[in-house]
């Protein structure tokens, strides 16, 4: 077992004190390891409070740059990082926090194809992600790996939280969940908003019970879906029954490996769409667009700023109603915020027989970016 120096032992004064923790304690935060799936709004408390409890290995998993839209709720980056990549940034400061761990970096899209490689040799896995593919993907993978998988979730003023570990008598994500929504049935922060400080909360909890895992103290919520309420200071727990017919956990599982978890959410491959850049799209634009450009943000995020050119906007929750709305003799293109959305819509469309669609990419954060800074955030 490593020992702590005297300077360690002086930074971790205030959990000597604790009777659960003292120094052996310590010395097990210092041997553990806990990887981090994204460095955004959960991500940036979780990873911040186990680098100053002294976790002694931390990996993160990221493969975006900072935006200044992030700055609200990703207390990991600051203004001086916008446009850098989020893992550099997210290292700078929890060495700043904690120069006496380890940091390592997997800049990549969490997937089917590294997350074993990315994920085996540390000891509990923390799901700061914002889409369903990828809680899938973590539970799945932390259930094969028999590794407890804390799962937090965010949604305007409301959180939840849960730990995942059928190897410890738990149920699992797919228990809770067997199929995922819909797509475009449930909205994403950027659809819906998300107060900055609620994610702090809740990815504060998700440190929370990877120490307490690490430190075999207390009680994990195995088998609990704890729900927070921001707006009533509320928290409420609720049960969740180990499914004897989980396709995973269950007595006779038939998911047995890793799967494609963008078809398993109805998400088309980007490389089955029809895509175009915003700088192909300005061009376009400019000599006369032959074409419909649809938006599918929100209402409030149309009102705010729009891409000049605009003729039909139709959030995409409306998007099953009021598709007929959209003239079918030309190409349609569609853009959102950043892609994802319009990429939906595409395949929405795509479905009900519409297949002259082409999804902008970067949407309207790439034009602002590339084209018109001083278009206002939206």
């Amino acid at each position: 077992m490593p020992e702590l120096s005297s300077v360690e032992k002086q930074r971790y004064a205030r959990h000597f004190t604790l009777p659960e923790v003292g120094e052996e304690g310590q010395l097990k935060l210092k041997e553990a390891s806990v990887l981090c799936i994204g460095t955004g709004g959960l991500g940036s408390p979780a990873a911040l409070y186990l680098a100053a409890a002294g976790v002694g290995r931390i990996g993160l998993v990221d493969s975006d740059h900072v935006e200044s839209s992030n700055l609200q709720r990703q207390i990991l980056h600051g203004e001086s990082w916008i446009g850098k990549p989020k893992l550099e940034s997210a290292a700078h400061r929890l060495h700043e926090t904690n120069p006496h761990i380890e940091i390592e970096l997997h800049e990549a899209r969490f997937t089917a194809q590294n997350a074993r490689q990315i994920a085996e040799s540390y000891d509990i896995i923390i799901d700061g992600t914002d889409n369903f593919p990828t809680r899938y993907l973590s539970n799945d993978l932390a259930f094969f790996l028999k590794k407890p998988n804390i799962y937090g979730s965010i949604f305007r003023f409301e959180g939840q939280i849960s730990v995942f570990a059928p190897h410890l008598g738990g149920p699992c994500y797919r228990c809770m969940l067997p199929e995922p929504p819909d797509p475009g049935s449930v909205p994403s922060c950027a659809e819906a908003g998300v107060l900055g400080v609620l994610p702090g909360i809740i990815g504060s909890l998700q440190a929370m019970e990877a120490i307490k895992l690490i430190l075999g103290i207390g009680s994990p919520p195995l088998g609990k879906l704890v729900h927070y309420d921001a707006l009533s200071t509320s928290f409420r727990s609720f049960n969740i029954r180990k499914d004897p017919q989980c396709p995973l956990c269950g007595d006779n599982p038939t998911v047995t490996d890793l799967i494609d978890y963008e078809g398993f959410c109805g998400l088309a491959p980007t490389n089955t769409m029809n895509e175009i850049t915003i700088t192909e799209l300005k061009t376009k634009i400019d000599s006369g667009l032959d074409g419909i450009l649809l938006d599918v943000r929100t209402p409030e995020e149309y009102a705010a700023a729009k891409i000049p050119g605009v003729t039909h906007h139709i959030p995409l929750q409306e998007l099953p109603e009021r598709y007929q709305e959209i003239p079918t003799d030309q190409t349609i293109y569609v853009h959102c915020k950043l892609g994802g959305r319009s990429a939906k819509a595409c395949q929405f469309l795509s479905s009900v027989g519409i297949n002259n669609t082409t999804n902008v990419k970067g949407g309207i954060d790439a034009y602002r970016d590339l084209i018109d800074p001083t278009l206002p955030p939206a």
